[in-house]
This record gives C-alpha cells, structure tokens and sequence, in this order.
C-alpha cells in the first residue's frame, strides 16, 4: 500500500448509483484516501454495480474479472472491492462468481465501506455486508466540490413490486429522509455555490408516504399538505437555488398539488422524467404498473397547460413476456402522441425472482432488437422535430463548464433539461444563468451562442423561463 491512500470507483447504472459513488468517494476522503486517475494507479478499486438488467450485472462482473486477473498478474497488493445491487441481489455468491474479491457491499451499508476497508487492510478479508441497516444513511450526505449541479437523495427503496422489477428486492423498502435532513443539505449546497439540485428517489413521487418527514407544527405556507410539494416549496425557499428537478416520478403522483408546484414554485424546472415502459393498456396490467395510459395521457396534460414547453422524458421496455405486435404498435403510436423529448429504451431481461421470471420469455431476441431499433428510430426523428423548433429562439442556459466532446465549446442545460452547446465568451463562468440564441438543432443536442444583449431587447421570441 504506497503513503498516500488513493482509490478509484467505476460506476454502472443509474443517478442513484451516481450518486452513491459520489457519497461513497467523499467518505473515503475523510478517511485519508486521494481519488486516483485511473485504476493503474488506484490502492482501492470498487466497482458499483446495477443489476436492473442481466447485461448490466455480466459487465460488471467482467470488469470484476479483469480486476482480480491483472491484480494477480501483476502481484499487486491492490484492494479490490464491489457494492450495490448485485451485491445485495447476489449476496456472499458474488465470491464465488469473482474469487480474489476482497469485500462486498448491498445498497444499505454504503456508508460502512471505509470501516470495511480497514478490515481488509489489517487482514481481515474478505468482507460481506448487506445489512437492511439505514441508520447511517446521514452519513452519504457528502458531494465533491467543482460542480454547480448535485444529486440529493431523498427516498431509498420501493414498495411498488412491478412484475419485472428488482429494485424493490436490491435496494429494499421504500424510506423517505426527514424533510429537515434533505433542506439541510440543499442549504449547505447552496452556501458552496449549487445553483441546480435533483431530488432523488427510486419512486420519488412517493416521498414521504411510507414515514412521516415533517414536523407536525410545521406547516406550507403555501397551502401544500402532500410531502413532495411541500418539500419543493422548502427547496424553492433556499436562497441560491436556481433549479430543481425530481427523477423518477410515477403517473400516480402528478396530483393537482403536484402540478400546482410547477406553475407556483420558480425555482422547479419544467421537466419531469416520468416513466411509461409501454403504450399498451394491456400490457401495463401485466406489468402491474399501477395505471394505464388514460392516466398518463391525464397527467402530462395537467402539467402542460401550467407548463406548455414541459420537457418529457421516458424509460419503455421491448419484448416483455407476450408482448404481441399490436401492444408493440400502441407503444410506438402512445410515444408518438406523448412527444417524449428523449425516451431510454431497453429490451427485455428476466430478474431472478420478479413475478416476470416466472413467464416465459416468448420474444425472440432478434424481435427485441428489431423493436429496440425502431422506437430508438422514431425518437431520433421525434426529439428532432423539436428541437428544430427552437431554432431561431433564445433558452436560458445553466452554463456548466468546457463541453465534454468539445473542449473549444462549452455546455449547460435549459430549464427542461436540453444539452446546449456554444460558443465561450469573455466573462463566461460556470453557473452563470446565460441566453443562448440557438442556430442548429440535433436530437439530443441543441448549438448556439450567447445572445445575452438580443434577448434583453426581444424577449418576445420565446419566455426564457418556460426553457
């Protein structure tokens, strides 16, 4: 183990599990280890996995593989770890599966892997943990520094039991953090410069259902008695706060006081990642998904008549058990009519003990890729189509540094979540809340320069605050 500690975390799967590499780094920081360049250079390495998909969990173990074989090759003394899901979905088998491992870690005991590594440093490997103990969840509150953006996790687990899922089963029972925990943390993010904070929950429209999060003296000034409402007024009251979104919802939870938070509520963004996974009434019943597609097509109108340019955003799943070519052809025409600003879209994938295992798995793969491709077709030609129609138009942009593909622009995101790309200007600083003039438009990326002065003197080519 060389003087100065240094570790590195490579991270499969979604903003949640974003974000607890995050908290997981920041820990190891107070705990003397350095964030390394690069796994070569790396003391500890842990891999955070997924395991949604049956592809995301045969990754992550590959990559677990080619951990232990070049540690061993290289007679290192590299600590090797593994956290999240598949941990927790896969418990002490994962060493079977990658003999060599030092320690793995399930969704809950996040915050006990500097203590585990201490363990292994004195020799008392291999270590599993994948307790159901939420107790020291206050302790992944902690975000690195740079960013003018940050993930704030407000709900863990799900009690909703999808036939397909297994989240319910790896990350647990549904827990909401007290609303004074979570506007304590959004506080001292914007005292470090924050301008845009995410709410995070697997089902995050359920914050706060399950256990109470307010103060029973407390009450909305506003008149919100629903938690997650409420919450965003808390939020929306903290001085720095630009913006906040929330991810994932569920149409259930697009009540009237949840739309009335995005027309009261200035700092909510217009944007909601709600998703939908298929189009067929038919099919939603055997994914027991809880709603069909009348409550969809209800809620998304709720929010566009006090949010017009409401950006929507999607997950759909091909080739679920029986899935015929007509439910096929209703996702396809449901998407079309919904206009999803950009939809995730994913084949497919048996999870050991969702009630989906037991159904037969009847569509052939190549018909799932051939679905796959199509609707991936439609949304390139769709999110197109609208972002075309913002060309000619000025977007408030949240500048957030050099672009990841283009070191001579730079990039942010409007208000309903579109990458924009631009030109630098002199005086141009991360955080900034700029006017970009778009000029070209591609799927998902929008290009333009800054266009400050113009909007200033035309505001009437488009109301920037809808962007």
């Amino acid at each position: 183990m060389s003087a100065n500690k240094r570790y590195h975390i490579h991270t499969y799967g979604c903003q949640m599990n974003k974000r607890d590499t995050e908290a997981v780094g920041v820990l190891l920081a107070r705990h003397g280890w350095d964030a390394a360049e690069n796994e070569a250079t790396s003391d500890l390495i842990i891999v955070n996995t997924c395991s949604v998909r049956g592809k995301a969990e045969d990754k992550a173990l590959g990559k677990l593989g080619l951990l232990v074989s070049a540690r061993r090759k290289q007679a290192r003394s590299q600590i090797i770890g593994v956290m999240g899901c598949m941990v927790q979905r896969l418990g002490d088998t994962v060493f079977d599966k990658v003999p060599g491992l030092d320690f793995a870690v399930g969704t809950r005991r996040l915050a006990a892997i500097p203590g585990i590594v201490d363990c292994v440093v004195a020799g008392q490997g291999p270590v599993l943990d994948t307790g159901d103990n939420l107790d020291l969840a206050e302790d992944l509150c902690g975000h690195e520094e740079g960013s003018v953006t940050a993930l704030v996790n407000v709900l863990f687990g799900c009690d909703r039991r999808c036939a397909y899922c297994i989240v319910p089963t790896v990350r647990g029972r549904e827990w909401s953090r007290p609303a004074d925990k979570v506007v304590e943390e959004c506080q001292s993010l914007a005292d470090g410069g924050i301008r845009e904070i995410c709410l995070l929950g697997q089902s995050v429209t359920q914050y706060g259902k399950t256990n109470a999060v307010f103060d029973e003296s407390t009450q909305s000034s506003a008149g919100f008695t629903e938690p997650l409402p409420r919450l965003l007024e808390s939020v929306d009251a903290i001085a720095g706060v630009q913006r906040i979104r929330f991810t994932s919802a569920h149409p259930s939870g697009c009540t009237p006081e949840l739309v009335r938070a995005f027309k009261e509520l200035p700092s909510v963004c217009e944007h909601l990642h709600l998703p939908v996974q298929s189009g067929a009434d038919s099919l939603l019943k055997r994914m027991r998904r809880g709603y069909d597609t009348d409550v969809y097509r209800k809620a998304i109108a709720a929010l566009r008549d006090v949010a017009p340019e409401l950006g929507l955003t999607t997950d759909v799943i091909v080739g679920f058990p029986g899935e015929t070519d007509d439910e096929f052809n209703a996702t396809r025409a449901f998407m079309n009519e919904m206009q999803f600003d950009n939809a995730f879209i994913f084949k497919y994938s048996p999870r050991p003990g969702t009630p989906a295992a037991a159904l037969q798995d009847d569509v052939p793969d190549e018909v799932k890729i051939q679905r796959n491709q199509l609707l991936l077709s439609d949304q390139e030609s769709r999110g197109l189509a609208l972002n075309e129609r913002l060309v000619g138009t000025h977007v408030e942009v949240l500048v957030e540094g050099v672009s990841l593909r283009n070191e001579a622009k730079w990039s942010g995101r409007t208000r309903t979540n579109k990458i924009v790309v631009f030109e630098p200007v002199s005086g141009l600083k991360v955080g900034q809340l700029r006017h970009v003039r778009i000029d070209r438009a591609m799927p998902q990326t929008i290009y333009g320069y800054i266009d400050d002065e113009s909007f200033s003197n035309n505001t009437s080519t488009r109301d920037h605050d809808s962007l």
